[in-house]
């Protein structure tokens, strides 16, 4: 099995098209750091010895708006009012400057380039083998059909974890070296079951990247599912990178007006929503997200091995 996931790794890094996508998150990184460096320069924010008034008179101005807005948009001026509440009683100063920290967790937003990149490996890993005519030299070998569709999938999610930990630290190097530590108080404050809780800043930026990976786990895996079933790769592309740019806007719409929405693919994938924030349906738990999760998980690779073992290939 390790061979064979050398190999495929092997084949990944002999197409141009993979330094591309390395190189396309390192210069985003590195423009993203630059350009919030020369704006904070620019504008050179002092901190305001009144903070405490601005935050109370936040505070009345949400508790006014969360009035008037939709039912959705109330749970994140509820967060919002509850932790500026806890930064008033806990005399914790919001940081009106950028701090390392902080820089890797606005570049979270890179995820869905990794997601896209990984995609299309998925996408391709598969279909590529049929449109070229490779398939045939590797079903020959006396080696499973399932032990070479294992080694595929596990080489698309060793390459989504290995770019995944390039944007990570790239963006901490970038963000220590530019931004700092900050005033070394660097905690986050997370909204979890209607509570404000202190978090470990370092913790709190593994794990939120972990689980914000979620979906695109599970749309390389579909991807890879299409792949497979259809041995077309622009199908898979297409319709993966569709879910990754609506999917989840989609499923917060239905989720307004039905509740059956908790049982779309989208509405578990972010699972920062129970240790960050507020379910998108009321009555949602962690639990029955992975429940949820690990189904259509099994769904997806059971078409893809399903399809792929049993298939004839043309000679």
């Amino acid at each position: 099995m390790l061979n064979l996931i050398k190999n495929e790794w092997i084949k990944i890094f002999k197409r141009a098209g993979s330094y591309v996508m390395i190189a396309f998150i390192l210069l985003g990184v590195i423009g993203s750091g630059a350009l919030t460096k020369y704006f904070e320069m620019k504008t050179e924010q002092s901190s305001s010895n009144n903070w405490k008034a601005e935050l109370t008179a936040q505070i009345k101005e949400d508790e006014k708006e969360i009035k008037k807005v939709p039912e959705i948009a109330k749970k994140q001026y509820k967060k919002d009012i509850e932790i500026n509440k806890y930064r008033l009683e806990h005399n914790l100063a919001p940081s009106d400057k950028t701090t390392g920290y902080k820089f890797i967790n606005d570049n979270k937003m890179f995820i869905s380039f990794v997601g896209l990149f990984t995609i299309i490996v998925a996408a391709g890993i598969v279909a590529s083998e049929f449109g070229w005519g490779t398939i045939k030299l590797l079903l020959i070998r006396p080696i499973k059909r399932t032990k070479i569709l294992l080694s595929k999938y596990l080489t698309v999610v060793i390459f989504g974890i290995f770019m995944l930990g390039v944007l990570f630290v790239s963006s901490a190097l970038i963000g220590f070296v530019l931004f700092g530590t900050g005033n070394g108080d660097n905690i986050h404050l997370a909204y979890m079951d209607g509570h404000v809780v202190e978090q470990n800043m370092i913790g709190y930026l593994i794990k939120t990247y972990l689980l914000s990976s979620l979906d695109v786990i599970m749309l390389t895996t579909m991807a890879f599912m299409i792949s497979a079933v259809f041995r077309n790769s622009s199908l898979a592309i297409g319709i993966s990178i569709f879910l990754l740019l609506m999917g989840a806007n989609i499923t917060q719409l239905i989720s307004m007006k039905y509740d059956w929405a908790k049982y779309l693919l989208f509405a578990n994938t972010d699972l920062t929503q129970y240790f960050d924030g507020v379910p998108l349906v009321k009555g949602m738990t962690l639990g029955f997200s992975i429940i949820m999760l690990l189904v259509y998980f099994v769904i997806f690779i059971a078409l893809a091995f399903g399809v792929f073992t049993k298939r004839d290939v043309a000679a």
